[in-house]
């Protein structure tokens, strides 16, 4: 990989901005690659865990949750966020378990992507979970969602329609297509 060195923008001063329960907003002052200087304000984000949790006959185990900001009800995989010092595939055990009531016997790790990379550093682990056993879900308070079976055909079609538009459940969907038509394999 090549020098990036004059690309890049080095920190001269900041701080928080705003530190909330669960997100805290910083502003710094940046020197840019032509030497100006310039603020940038961005969302600190312990990260998360995304599961793409595979029935035996091949059905997606989905949710359908309401998501304040955009006020309607989303389709999406399980998920959430890693708490500190946890790891981050015990966390998606957790957050399978814990939602959905479902445990897994086979998981791997898929990929982990960067959902807003523009004012955040958050970043979203995604692991497959297959060899599944229903069992109770474990909500948090003031969870509210609802479980269900699709197949990879609906969601594929769901996404290109724009019934699906989260962006973790739109990549975690095509993530399965290419390991179910075998173009991707898993390291």
């Amino acid at each position: 990989m090549s020098n990036d060195a004059h690309l890049e923008e080095v920190k001269v001063d900041g701080g928080i901005a705003y530190d909330g329960g669960f997100l805290k907003i910083h502003k710094d002052h940046v020197r840019l690659p032509n030497g100006a200087v310039t603020s940038r304000e961005y969302i600190r984000h312990p990260g998360a865990v995304v599961v793409l949790p595979v029935l035996d006959d091949g059905r997606i185990l989905l949710e359908r949750q309401f998501r304040y900001p955009n006020s309607q009800v989303f389709i999406e995989f399980p998920a959430g966020k890693i708490d500190e010092g946890e790891d981050p595939f015990d966390s998606a055990k957790r957050e399978l378990e814990e939602e959905t009531g479902y445990t897994a016997t086979d998981w791997q790790f898929v990929a982990t992507i960067h959902n807003a990379i523009a004012y955040s550093d958050e970043h979203l682990d995604l692991y497959l979970a297959r060899g599944l056993t229903k069992g109770e879900a474990k909500l948090d308070e003031g969870e509210f969602l609802e479980c269900f079976t699709a197949t990879l055909d609906e969601l594929l079609e769901w996404v290109r329609t724009g019934r699906i538009t989260d962006v973790k459940t739109i990549i975690g969907t095509f993530w399965l297509d290419k390991l179910h038509r075998g173009d991707w394999k898993l390291g």
